[in-house]
């Protein structure tokens, strides 16, 4: 049995370079616009490069989150920040150049360290869209927590 799986998104043009995009296996959910910035889009949503960022970003919170609510580590809350680099090739097209990712778990007091420190050095091999794109882009990741 394989353990692949699809994930469907259907991008519909509304107007310029704003697109619709609506997630077939999420019905409910409404889609999300999507926009180029200035000077060819409005900035009326987010942009690829920018959705890319926060399924970065997204991905490694949960594998965190995950991993700490796994080992029995209170976690209040989280946040995260993330900056995506985006600079001209040597062909003078726009390519993203890096990621960096802030992770801010907010932990409970009384917390074991030794848990903590354990998921610090595993969670981001879980993350699938992380070490995906890793594969091409450079990915940096900075876990500060807070206390509760």
């Amino acid at each position: 049995m394989s353990d692949e799986s699809i994930s469907t998104v259907s991008l519909k043009l509304k107007e310029n370079y704003e697109f619709l995009a609506a997630f077939e296996a999420l019905p409910d959910v409404a889609p999300l616009l999507l926009d180029e910035p200035p000077p060819l889009g409005g900035a009326r949503g987010p942009s690829a490069s920018a959705l890319l960022g926060a399924a970065v970003g997204n991905c490694l919170a949960a594998s965190l989150l995950f991993c700490l609510r796994r080992s029995r580590v209170e976690v209040a809350g989280a946040e995260a920040k993330v900056a995506v680099r985006v600079a001209r090739s040597e062909k003078g097209r726009l390519r993203i150049t890096g990621i960096s990712v802030s992770l801010e778990p907010e932990l409970a007091p009384g917390q074991d360290p030794a848990k903590y420190d354990r998921c610090l050095g595993i969670f981001e091999d879980f993350c699938v869209v992380t070490q995906s794109v890793r594969a091409g882009i450079p990915v940096e990741v900075n876990v500060s927590p807070r206390q509760a």
